[in-house]
């Protein structure tokens, strides 16, 4: 039994642990902190981590990956995804159609094509299947395990929102009256009381970042895009049980004053942030708030297929996004780069790095908010650039992307945690 036991365990690890180091050739590499192109690239990974880079001498026993051409990267991050949600079946009615566990196979497919993109760390910022299981935070597990393919997974659990609001699922799909009434464990609150036993459910089963809702949101049935939902009490206990656990808390917010709202109350990233004016750029500014956009899907969004009213909330919101985007960077705020995936779809997410430079970033701030800018609002400060003793999440393009940024939207090549995924020999 013992020696079942320890040939399943040699099974579950990665291919490489155990081999020999791997001394990575490429013809360049962006040290995304100066913004420098580095000639040539010749990075050793060994157990998971960066050893050494452009040393005059390299030890005999090395594995070589040639990358002839190709410019190395950090491996990228998106801070804003779904990973239970796609919509192949073109609705949302999979999250009370499908079981948890289908919803947990369909995060995993979901994870795969988000690592084979690049993309080796993303923040799950909340499951929309109502299952009490933590399906994100045991999608996490499994990559931490090696049983799946997937990035390294930040899980929220269950979003928390008023009762009635923007996260509430039956509201959401419109269901019948008492047909799906929820709870503070499915993340559905009234009163600070509700709020504090959401969130102590929530990190109990292994969230790593809350997410509330501030307002309503564009698929809301509430008429108004912006409008508040959270109380400023509710959103105090959430961020103050959750920093106690130290725990970050991330905001959906669309409108003006809900926004300023949950910066008061302590949050540390701004989700969407569609109407930011003046003071909310300031008190982002003062606070150190992150602003995690997700500006891309605007462009991607089939205005027609929406119902109604969803449509003329869309239309709406979407210029304000782009001119909130613009005044934020120009004045200066952390901006992370988030996708709201599958709304830009999982795969795909590399297209809202490149709407970032269309919003007034330069090609290395693009770069930058999917590495050191999400890396600082994981509070993780071993990712997100190419250093020695650090992760070795490296990822591989075609053409320098300062000059290129579409470069990014095409990985040939992709290791995460020293495993390659992606691209190898062979």
């Amino acid at each position: 039994m013992y020696r079942a036991f320890a040939l399943i365990c040699l099974l579950c690890l990665p291919l490489n642990v155990g081999a020999e180091p791997l001394l990575l050739k490429a013809d360049a590499y962006l040290d995304v902190a100066s913004g420098k192109l580095v000639k040539p690239a010749e990075i050793l990974v060994d157990n998971g981590r960066i050893v050494a880079i452009n040393q005059d001498q390299w030890p005999d026993q090395v594995d070589v990956v040639a990358l002839p051409g190709k410019t190395l990267l950090p491996g990228l991050m998106d801070m804003h995804v779904h990973l239970d949600l796609d919509f192949e079946t073109g609705d949302f009615g999979i999250v009370v159609t499908e079981s948890g566990a289908e919803a947990a196979l369909r995060s995993a497919k979901n994870a795969e094509r988000t690592l084979m993109a690049g993309f080796t760390t993303v923040r799950n910022v909340g499951q929309v299947h109502p299952s009490l299981d933590l399906i994100d935070a045991a999608v996490a597990h499994a990559a931490e395990q090696g049983w799946i393919r997937a990035p390294r997974i930040i899980p929220a659990g269950h979003m928390i929102s008023i009762l009635g609001g923007h996260g509430d699922l039956a509201m959401a799909e419109g269901l019948a009256e008492g047909r799906l009434e929820l709870g503070p464990e499915y993340g559905v609150v009234s009163g600070a009381a509700d709020a504090i036993k959401a969130t102590r459910f929530q990190i109990k089963h292994g969230a790593k970042v809350i997410k509330i809702h501030a307002t309503a949101g564009v698929m809301s049935l509430e008429a108004s895009v912006g409008a508040r939902q959270l109380s400023d009490a509710e959103m105090v206990a959430i961020v103050e049980e959750a920093e106690r656990h130290e725990i970050p808390v991330a905001a959906h917010a669309h409108g003006t004053e809900g926004i300023k709202a949950a910066i008061r109350a302590g949050v540390s990233s701004i989700e969407h942030g569609s109407m930011l004016d003046a003071e909310a750029i300031q008190l982002m500014i003062d606070r150190g708030v992150f602003l995690v956009p997700t500006n891309g899907l605007m462009d991607l969004i089939n205005l027609d297929l929406l119902p109604a009213q969803k449509r003329a909330k869309a239309e709406f919101v979407s210029p304000r996004m782009n001119q909130s985007l613009s005044a934020a960077i120009k004045a200066g705020v952390k901006v992370a780069m988030g996708t709201d995936a599958p709304l830009i779809p999982h795969g795909q997410n590399a297209f809202e790095i490149v709407k970032m430079t269309e919003r007034g970033m330069s090609p290395l701030q693009a770069i930058q908010s999917a590495t050191t800018v999400s890396a600082a609002l994981l509070r993780m400060d071993d990712l997100g650039q190419l250093k020695p003793g650090w992760h070795a999440d490296i990822i591989a393009v075609d053409a320098n992307p300062l000059e290129d940024i579409r470069t990014v939207q095409s990985v040939p090549f992709v290791m995460k945690g020293g495993e390659i995924v992606k691209g190898g020999p062979g």
